[in-house]
């Protein structure tokens, strides 16, 4: 990253001439209210510009794209996705979904997802959060979900173990998965922000903490980064409202991925981090016009979250595609007979990963 913020023409010959290749790859869905992305790249051009960019188009949305020049970056459409898809129907890269054809398409080892609606945010004392490089630091450095430190992060810069941490779980685990936070809009649900329709978060806090084992998390797609090829395929396309519009408040496909992979890393024994980095969230839409498609998604959380806190994997499930098919199985059992979008997303998730298989971990 140093060598590469030079800008010097030779440093770049060199960085090609030892094959030095980045390893992280971000990724941006647009979605259909959305084609001018100019004003967006330019503003994370300081971070995005080091790194291979992939842009993935909704399928829905019309019009050209606009991109500005000056990226190292791959953009794909539907005719893309179709070609790789064919037929199915059961996985849907449609709205804010279209971001996991690009976790299916990247080679890179991290990815991040940023929501075409979100800017770099300014820290309390002004300066410009590179959410790349804090990311990259949540991941790189361990995990500890197994014994909470009251200090929260203990790799950070000015902290460490508190008393009476067992020196046994020290080392931490593996960080698969590292969910940042945002400024300004807060992640409510459309029934909360429309309540409090002008409630703004403006809390920084400088912090950064792992998820306790068998604690769920509401994981939102807006501000995430992950290793792929430790838990990609646990990331899956799967439960889509039948009424699903295209704002925030009426999809739930991420929070139902979040909960897949929550419950993967703790059968795994891998790490999700949450806090910094802070990203500066813009989009507000209507909540009062969503509460009508998103309060289906309100009241089947009333019968998820019990079931994913019950799932137990088998020992002999040790791959994440051996996991995400086991818990596909139990949605299809347990839940399948509720409500048909159970059924729909059990044979979305078993088709993920028979497509991840095919396409997602070919070199």
């Amino acid at each position: 990253k140093l060598f590469i913020d030079t800008g010097k023409d030779e440093v770049f010959s060199l960085i090609q001439a030892l094959n030095i290749r980045v390893t992280l790859t971000p990724v941006l869905p647009t979605r259909a209210l959305r084609s001018d992305l100019t004003t967006f790249m330019n503003e994370w051009r300081p971070m995005f510009s080091r790194f291979h960019v992939i842009i993935v188009k909704d399928p829905d949305l019309k019009e050209e794209l606009k991109i500005p020049e000056g990226f190292n970056l791959d953009v794909y459409g539907k005719p893309d996705i179709d070609q790789v898809v064919g037929s199915s129907t059961s996985i849907l890269f449609s709205g804010y979904s279209c971001r996991y054809f690009g976790y299916l398409v990247s080679r890179k080892k991290y990815i991040i997802s940023v929501d075409d609606d979100c800017l770099p945010a300014r820290d309390p004392k002004g300066f410009l959060v590179d959410a790349v490089a804090q990311h990259i630091s949540n991941l790189t450095n361990p995990a500890t979900p197994f014994f909470f430190n009251t200090l929260y992060d203990p790799y950070a810069e000015g902290a460490d173990f508190v008393r009476g941490y067992p020196f046994s779980l020290r080392g931490g685990v593996k960080c698969a998965l590292s969910c940042g936070l945002w400024l300004n809009l807060a992640d409510h649900d459309a029934p909360t922000q429309a309540l409090k329709a002008r409630q703004r978060n403006s809390r920084y806090v400088d912090a950064v903490m792992t998820v306790p084992a068998r604690s769920l998390i509401p994981i939102s797609g807006i501000n995430i980064a992950f290793e792929r090829e430790a838990v990609g395929p646990a990331l899956v396309p799967a439960l889509k409202l039948a009424g699903e519009g295209k704002c925030r408040w009426e999809t739930m496909e991420d929070i139902w991925s979040g909960l897949c992979v929550k419950i993967v890393c703790d059968h795994l024994g891998l790490g999700v981090k949450t806090g910094l980095p802070y990203i500066w969230r813009t989009d507000r839409g209507d909540p009062i016009a969503s509460l009508k498609k998103e309060w289906e998604g309100v009241k089947l959380m009333e019968e998820v979250i019990p079931f994913f806190q019950s799932v137990r994997l088998p020992r002999e499930a040790t791959t994440v595609e051996e996991c995400i098919i086991e818990v596909a199985n139990a949605v299809k059992e347990r839940l399948g007979s509720m409500d048909p979008v159970f059924a729909r997303a059990a044979k979305a998730m078993l088709d993920w990963v028979k497509l991840w298989q095919s396409v997602g971990s070919s070199s």
